[in-house]
Protein backbone atom coordinates (compact mmCIF):
# COMPACT_ATOMS: atom_id res chain seq x y z
CA UNK A 1 0.00 0.00 0.00
CA UNK A 2 2.89 2.36 0.76
CA UNK A 3 4.33 1.97 -2.74
CA UNK A 4 0.93 2.36 -4.38
CA UNK A 5 0.25 5.48 -2.32
CA UNK A 6 3.59 6.96 -3.33
CA UNK A 7 2.92 6.28 -7.01
CA UNK A 8 -0.58 7.72 -6.69
CA UNK A 9 0.85 10.83 -5.06
CA UNK A 10 3.29 11.32 -7.93
CA UNK A 11 0.60 10.89 -10.57
CA UNK A 12 -1.91 13.07 -8.75
CA UNK A 13 -2.26 16.45 -10.48
CA UNK A 14 -0.94 19.46 -8.60
CA UNK A 15 -3.61 21.46 -6.77
CA UNK A 16 -4.60 24.75 -8.39
CA UNK A 17 -2.81 27.85 -7.06
CA UNK A 18 -4.50 29.94 -4.39
CA UNK A 19 -6.49 32.99 -5.59
CA UNK A 20 -3.69 35.47 -4.83
CA UNK A 21 -1.12 33.43 -6.74
CA UNK A 22 -3.58 32.84 -9.60
CA UNK A 23 -4.13 36.58 -9.93
CA UNK A 24 -0.37 37.16 -9.95
CA UNK A 25 0.02 34.57 -12.72
CA UNK A 26 -2.54 36.51 -14.75
CA UNK A 27 -0.46 39.65 -14.27
CA UNK A 28 2.55 37.80 -15.68
CA UNK A 29 0.63 37.06 -18.87
CA UNK A 30 -0.51 40.70 -19.07
CA UNK A 31 2.78 42.43 -18.29
CA UNK A 32 5.51 40.07 -19.47
CA UNK A 33 4.38 38.06 -22.50
CA UNK A 34 0.94 36.67 -23.47
CA UNK A 35 2.64 33.59 -24.93
CA UNK A 36 3.81 32.53 -21.48
CA UNK A 37 0.28 31.55 -20.55
CA UNK A 38 0.29 28.96 -23.33
CA UNK A 39 3.55 27.34 -22.20
CA UNK A 40 3.19 23.76 -20.87
CA UNK A 41 2.90 23.68 -17.09
CA UNK A 42 2.90 27.47 -16.82
CA UNK A 43 0.98 27.69 -13.54
CA UNK A 44 2.66 24.63 -12.01
CA UNK A 45 6.22 25.80 -12.75
CA UNK A 46 5.73 29.42 -11.69
CA UNK A 47 3.39 29.01 -8.71
CA UNK A 48 6.19 28.58 -6.15
CA UNK A 49 8.42 31.42 -7.50
CA UNK A 50 5.39 33.72 -7.68
CA UNK A 51 4.41 32.84 -4.11
CA UNK A 52 7.98 33.60 -2.99
CA UNK A 53 8.12 36.98 -4.73
CA UNK A 54 4.68 37.95 -3.40
CA UNK A 55 5.91 37.24 0.11
CA UNK A 56 9.00 39.33 -0.58
CA UNK A 57 6.90 42.27 -1.79
CA UNK A 58 4.70 41.98 1.28
CA UNK A 59 7.74 42.10 3.55
CA UNK A 60 9.08 45.06 1.59
CA UNK A 61 5.93 47.12 2.20
CA UNK A 62 5.69 45.95 5.81
CA UNK A 63 9.22 47.29 6.31
CA UNK A 64 8.30 50.84 5.31
CA UNK A 65 8.31 53.35 8.19
CA UNK A 66 5.20 55.35 8.99
CA UNK A 67 2.66 56.59 8.57
CA UNK A 68 4.46 59.89 9.17
CA UNK A 69 2.50 63.15 9.14
CA UNK A 70 3.62 65.51 6.39
CA UNK A 71 2.25 69.01 6.94
CA UNK A 72 3.34 72.50 7.94
CA UNK A 73 3.43 71.66 11.63
CA UNK A 74 5.58 68.57 11.01
CA UNK A 75 8.01 70.71 8.99
CA UNK A 76 8.88 72.58 12.17
CA UNK A 77 8.55 69.69 14.62
CA UNK A 78 9.92 66.62 12.80
CA UNK A 79 13.62 66.77 11.75
CA UNK A 80 13.02 64.24 8.97
CA UNK A 81 10.15 66.21 7.41
CA UNK A 82 12.21 69.39 7.82
CA UNK A 83 15.03 67.76 5.85
CA UNK A 84 12.70 66.51 3.11
CA UNK A 85 11.55 69.99 2.07
CA UNK A 86 13.38 73.30 1.69
CA UNK A 87 10.39 75.26 3.03
CA UNK A 88 6.93 74.51 4.39
CA UNK A 89 5.50 75.99 1.18
CA UNK A 90 7.17 73.17 -0.75
CA UNK A 91 4.83 70.72 0.99
CA UNK A 92 1.83 72.64 -0.36
CA UNK A 93 3.40 72.76 -3.81
CA UNK A 94 3.92 68.99 -3.80
CA UNK A 95 0.31 68.41 -2.78
CA UNK A 96 -1.10 70.93 -5.23
CA UNK A 97 0.88 69.66 -8.21
CA UNK A 98 0.28 65.96 -7.55
CA UNK A 99 -2.06 64.40 -10.10
CA UNK A 100 -2.53 61.41 -7.80
CA UNK A 101 -3.77 63.73 -5.03
CA UNK A 102 -6.06 65.57 -7.46
CA UNK A 103 -7.58 62.32 -8.65
CA UNK A 104 -8.06 61.15 -5.08
CA UNK A 105 -9.81 64.36 -4.02
CA UNK A 106 -12.08 64.18 -7.07
CA UNK A 107 -13.45 60.87 -5.78
CA UNK A 108 -16.37 61.30 -3.31
CA UNK A 109 -14.88 58.43 -1.31
CA UNK A 110 -12.15 60.79 -0.07
CA UNK A 111 -14.64 62.28 2.41
CA UNK A 112 -14.71 59.02 4.37
CA UNK A 113 -11.77 60.31 6.44
CA UNK A 114 -10.12 63.61 7.34
CA UNK A 115 -6.76 62.10 6.40
CA UNK A 116 -5.42 59.90 3.65
CA UNK A 117 -2.35 57.73 3.35
CA UNK A 118 0.16 57.36 0.53
CA UNK A 119 3.67 56.24 -0.27
CA UNK A 120 5.99 59.24 -0.10
CA UNK A 121 9.13 59.05 -2.23
CA UNK A 122 11.97 61.50 -2.85
CA UNK A 123 15.49 61.42 -4.23
CA UNK A 124 18.34 62.20 -1.85
CA UNK A 125 20.92 64.67 -3.17
CA UNK A 126 24.10 66.17 -1.78
CA UNK A 127 26.15 69.18 -2.77
CA UNK A 128 29.52 70.40 -1.54
CA UNK A 129 30.26 73.95 -0.51
CA UNK A 130 32.47 76.14 1.67
CA UNK A 131 30.62 77.56 4.66
CA UNK A 132 30.79 78.92 8.18
CA UNK A 133 31.71 76.60 11.02
CA UNK A 134 33.23 76.88 14.48
CA UNK A 135 36.58 75.21 14.90
CA UNK A 136 37.58 75.54 18.53
CA UNK A 137 37.21 79.23 19.43
CA UNK A 138 37.49 80.37 15.82
CA UNK A 139 34.66 80.77 13.31
CA UNK A 140 35.90 80.06 9.81
CA UNK A 141 34.15 80.81 6.52
CA UNK A 142 36.01 78.36 4.32
CA UNK A 143 35.09 75.05 5.94
CA UNK A 144 34.15 72.26 3.45
CA UNK A 145 30.55 71.20 4.02
CA UNK A 146 28.15 68.69 2.50
CA UNK A 147 24.56 69.86 2.25
CA UNK A 148 21.71 67.35 2.18
CA UNK A 149 18.56 68.06 0.21
CA UNK A 150 15.80 66.12 -1.50
CA UNK A 151 14.10 66.49 -4.86
CA UNK A 152 11.34 64.87 -6.94
CA UNK A 153 9.00 64.47 -3.95
CA UNK A 154 5.91 62.46 -4.95
CA UNK A 155 2.93 60.73 -3.38
CA UNK A 156 1.84 57.33 -4.69
CA UNK A 157 -1.41 55.39 -4.21
CA UNK A 158 -3.31 57.82 -1.94
CA UNK A 159 -6.18 56.18 -0.06
CA UNK A 160 -8.16 56.95 3.09
CA UNK A 161 -7.84 53.28 4.11
CA UNK A 162 -4.35 52.53 5.40
CA UNK A 163 -4.63 48.79 4.74
CA UNK A 164 -5.88 49.46 1.20
CA UNK A 165 -2.86 51.69 0.56
CA UNK A 166 -0.51 48.95 1.72
CA UNK A 167 -2.31 46.35 -0.42
CA UNK A 168 -1.99 48.58 -3.49
CA UNK A 169 1.71 49.12 -2.80
CA UNK A 170 2.31 45.37 -2.50
CA UNK A 171 0.62 44.84 -5.87
CA UNK A 172 2.64 47.71 -7.36
CA UNK A 173 5.87 46.18 -6.04
CA UNK A 174 5.10 42.87 -7.75
CA UNK A 175 4.17 44.70 -10.96
CA UNK A 176 7.51 46.51 -10.79
CA UNK A 177 9.30 43.15 -10.74
CA UNK A 178 7.34 41.99 -13.77
CA UNK A 179 8.01 45.23 -15.65
CA UNK A 180 11.72 44.83 -14.98
CA UNK A 181 11.64 41.34 -16.48
CA UNK A 182 9.56 42.62 -19.40
CA UNK A 183 12.29 45.20 -20.08
CA UNK A 184 14.78 42.34 -20.19
CA UNK A 185 12.56 40.48 -22.69
CA UNK A 186 12.22 43.60 -24.85
CA UNK A 187 16.00 44.04 -24.83
CA UNK A 188 16.39 40.45 -26.07
CA UNK A 189 13.88 41.10 -28.85
CA UNK A 190 15.75 44.21 -29.95
CA UNK A 191 18.99 42.25 -29.90
CA UNK A 192 17.36 39.56 -32.03
CA UNK A 193 16.22 42.09 -34.64
CA UNK A 194 19.66 43.72 -34.67
CA UNK A 195 21.43 40.39 -35.11
CA UNK A 196 19.06 39.40 -37.92
CA UNK A 197 19.83 42.67 -39.71
CA UNK A 198 23.58 42.20 -39.21
CA UNK A 199 23.32 38.64 -40.54
CA UNK A 200 21.56 39.86 -43.69
CA UNK A 201 24.22 42.50 -44.28
CA UNK A 202 27.05 40.03 -43.72
CA UNK A 203 25.40 37.45 -45.97
CA UNK A 204 25.11 40.00 -48.78
CA UNK A 205 28.71 41.05 -48.22
CA UNK A 206 29.85 37.42 -48.43
CA UNK A 207 28.01 36.98 -51.73
CA UNK A 208 29.89 39.95 -53.17
CA UNK A 209 33.23 38.59 -51.94
CA UNK A 210 32.61 35.21 -53.53
CA UNK A 211 32.06 36.93 -56.83
CA UNK A 212 35.49 38.51 -56.50
CA UNK A 213 37.20 35.27 -55.37
CA UNK A 214 38.94 36.94 -52.41
CA UNK A 215 39.85 33.87 -50.34
CA UNK A 216 41.08 35.58 -47.16
CA UNK A 217 38.17 38.01 -46.99
CA UNK A 218 35.74 35.16 -47.70
CA UNK A 219 37.15 33.17 -44.78
CA UNK A 220 36.83 36.11 -42.39
CA UNK A 221 33.31 36.93 -43.56
CA UNK A 222 32.22 33.29 -43.36
CA UNK A 223 33.48 33.05 -39.78
CA UNK A 224 31.72 36.29 -38.82
CA UNK A 225 28.48 35.11 -40.43
CA UNK A 226 28.64 31.83 -38.49
CA UNK A 227 29.17 33.73 -35.23
CA UNK A 228 26.18 35.95 -35.97
CA UNK A 229 23.98 32.96 -36.77
CA UNK A 230 25.04 31.17 -33.57
CA UNK A 231 24.35 34.23 -31.43
CA UNK A 232 21.04 34.84 -33.20
CA UNK A 233 19.98 31.25 -32.61
CA UNK A 234 20.84 31.51 -28.90
CA UNK A 235 18.86 34.73 -28.47
CA UNK A 236 15.90 33.33 -30.41
CA UNK A 237 15.88 30.22 -28.21
CA UNK A 238 15.95 32.35 -25.05
CA UNK A 239 12.75 34.03 -26.25
CA UNK A 240 10.87 30.75 -26.55
CA UNK A 241 8.06 30.44 -23.95
CA UNK A 242 9.71 27.49 -22.19
CA UNK A 243 13.03 29.35 -21.86
CA UNK A 244 11.32 32.54 -20.69
CA UNK A 245 9.41 30.50 -18.15
CA UNK A 246 12.63 29.11 -16.66
CA UNK A 247 14.31 32.53 -16.65
CA UNK A 248 11.29 34.16 -15.01
CA UNK A 249 11.13 31.45 -12.33
CA UNK A 250 14.78 32.06 -11.42
CA UNK A 251 14.22 35.82 -11.49
CA UNK A 252 11.22 35.67 -9.15
CA UNK A 253 13.15 33.52 -6.69
CA UNK A 254 15.72 36.36 -6.34
CA UNK A 255 13.58 39.52 -6.37
CA UNK A 256 16.02 41.44 -4.17
CA UNK A 257 18.30 41.91 -7.19
CA UNK A 258 15.70 44.16 -8.83
CA UNK A 259 13.78 45.60 -5.88
CA UNK A 260 15.21 46.20 -2.44
CA UNK A 261 15.27 48.49 0.58
CA UNK A 262 18.56 49.69 2.04
CA UNK A 263 18.67 51.38 5.47
CA UNK A 264 20.25 54.83 5.63
CA UNK A 265 21.40 56.68 8.75
CA UNK A 266 22.72 60.24 8.54
CA UNK A 267 23.32 63.13 10.94
CA UNK A 268 22.16 66.56 9.79
CA UNK A 269 21.60 69.96 11.37
CA UNK A 270 18.66 72.33 10.80
CA UNK A 271 20.45 73.92 7.84
CA UNK A 272 20.79 70.57 6.10
CA UNK A 273 24.54 70.28 6.66
CA UNK A 274 25.76 66.73 7.26
CA UNK A 275 27.62 66.12 10.49
CA UNK A 276 29.80 63.30 11.75
CA UNK A 277 28.82 64.04 15.36
CA UNK A 278 25.53 62.31 16.16
CA UNK A 279 25.18 63.88 19.62
CA UNK A 280 26.16 67.43 18.71
CA UNK A 281 23.82 70.29 19.55
CA UNK A 282 21.24 71.07 16.83
CA UNK A 283 22.14 67.83 15.02
CA UNK A 284 19.46 65.20 14.37
CA UNK A 285 19.99 61.59 13.38
CA UNK A 286 17.74 60.63 10.48
CA UNK A 287 16.93 57.01 9.71
CA UNK A 288 15.03 55.98 6.61
CA UNK A 289 15.07 53.29 3.92
CA UNK A 290 15.97 53.89 0.29
CA UNK A 291 14.31 51.86 -2.43
CA UNK A 292 16.25 50.70 -5.47
CA UNK A 293 13.88 49.64 -8.24
CA UNK A 294 14.16 48.66 -11.89
CA UNK A 295 15.60 52.03 -13.01
CA UNK A 296 18.38 51.58 -10.39
CA UNK A 297 17.75 55.05 -8.97
CA UNK A 298 17.51 55.29 -5.20
CA UNK A 299 14.49 56.88 -3.53
CA UNK A 300 13.75 57.56 0.10
CA UNK A 301 10.41 55.88 0.78
CA UNK A 302 8.00 55.92 3.69
CA UNK A 303 4.29 55.85 4.37
CA UNK A 304 2.80 59.31 4.82
CA UNK A 305 -0.39 60.63 6.34
CA UNK A 306 -1.84 63.78 4.75
CA UNK A 307 -4.58 66.08 6.00
CA UNK A 308 -7.37 66.08 3.40
CA UNK A 309 -8.30 69.75 3.84
CA UNK A 310 -4.68 70.86 3.62
CA UNK A 311 -4.34 68.87 0.40
CA UNK A 312 -7.59 70.33 -0.98
CA UNK A 313 -6.46 73.89 -0.25
CA UNK A 314 -3.11 73.20 -1.91
CA UNK A 315 -4.80 71.81 -5.04
CA UNK A 316 -7.18 74.78 -5.25
CA UNK A 317 -4.27 77.22 -4.88
CA UNK A 318 -2.34 75.40 -7.62
CA UNK A 319 -5.32 75.44 -9.98
CA UNK A 320 -5.89 79.13 -9.24
CA UNK A 321 -2.27 79.91 -10.15
CA UNK A 322 -2.69 78.02 -13.41
CA UNK A 323 -5.88 79.93 -14.26
CA UNK A 324 -4.24 83.29 -13.54
CA UNK A 325 -1.24 82.31 -15.67
CA UNK A 326 -3.53 81.49 -18.61
CA UNK A 327 -5.32 84.83 -18.26
CA UNK A 328 -2.03 86.72 -18.23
Amino acid sequence: MGLLSAIAGILKPAPPPDPTTAKALERIVELVDPLLGAAPGFAHKLAAPVHHSLGYCEGLVDGLPGPIDINRHAFGADPLVHALFATADDISRMLGNSQAVRDYLADPGCYASDHFYALFAARRQEKHQLGLARQGEVIRSDVPQTVLYFRDQVLVEPNCDFDATRACLKAAAFDSLLKSFHSHVEALRLEKYSLAADRSVESAHLTVLRGKSEATAITVSTRHLAELETHLRQVAESLMPEQLEEALAAYLLSPEKSLRLDPVTINVDRLGILSEQANAQEVATLRFPELTARDQRRHLVMLARIDREEAREAVEASLDRQRRFLII
